[in-house]
């Protein structure tokens, strides 16, 4: 190879490292005013999604409860039961979850007037009803008769299920039930008491459907 021939071949590799080199930094530099106005649409738009969506969690949606005579807006999961409304969203936790099947009776509210297994009710569902809890049922010092029937009885042992079983008594007041304790346990069977508190409960009921 001649000196002029490497000279040749030196410039052409120069000259090939020059243009690379300028491309790549020229994609760089016209690739950043390229990606920055949908960087700057989107920061624009994300005040306006914030402000119209409040503190709302992706995936939720708006809705209204009647609960204990109060109305909440509330932004829950679709699939969220009246259960999980009132325990997770409202802080209402005299409701307990127990089975979380609709076996065991412990999350039992009043919808309408009725007595419901609140696991099994979808709180999107629910949104014109009444919803009763044992919170609104009686306070302390100003309890409900089947409230104060109960401590009167001892109609408990752990408690956890005690929500449950006054809110089904309370409702059992306004069914027709005959007064015989078979009918009241049949009228009752709905709600499992793991303690096995029954006597003291049944006599809870009765005395509370005497004065009542």
């Amino acid at each position: 190879m001649t000196d002029d021939e490497g000279k040749s071949r030196w410039e052409s590799t120069l000259s090939t490292l020059s243009r690379r080199s300028f491309l790549t930094h020229a994609g760089v530099v016209t690739a950043v005013p390229l990606a920055w106005p949908a960087d700057a649409a989107l920061a624009a738009a994300a005040p306006a999604a914030v402000d119209g969506a409040a503190d709302a969690i992706p995936g939720t949606i708006p809705i209204t409860l009647k609960v204990n005579g109060t109305s909440h807006a509330l932004q829950v999961d679709p699939r969220a039961t009246v259960l999980d409304a009132l325990r997770e969203t409202l802080h209402l936790t005299g409701t307990k979850k127990g089975c979380d099947h609709g076996q065991c009776g412990a999350c039992t509210v009043h919808i309408d007037g009725r007595r419901a297994n609140s696991c099994l009710a979808f709180a999107v569902m629910h949104q014109h009803s009444e919803i009763t809890t044992i919170e609104g049922l009686g306070q302390p010092g100003n309890l409900h008769p089947m409230q104060a029937a109960f401590v009167a009885h001892d109609g408990f042992q752990c408690g956890y299920c005690t929500p449950g079983q006054i809110m089904s008594a309370v409702a059992m007041l306004k069914e027709d039930w005959g007064t015989s304790d078979a009918e009241v346990r049949e009228a009752m069977s709905g709600n499992i008491c793991r303690c096995g508190a029954y006597p003291n409960i049944l006599e809870a009921v009765k005395t509370a459907r005497g004065k009542a």
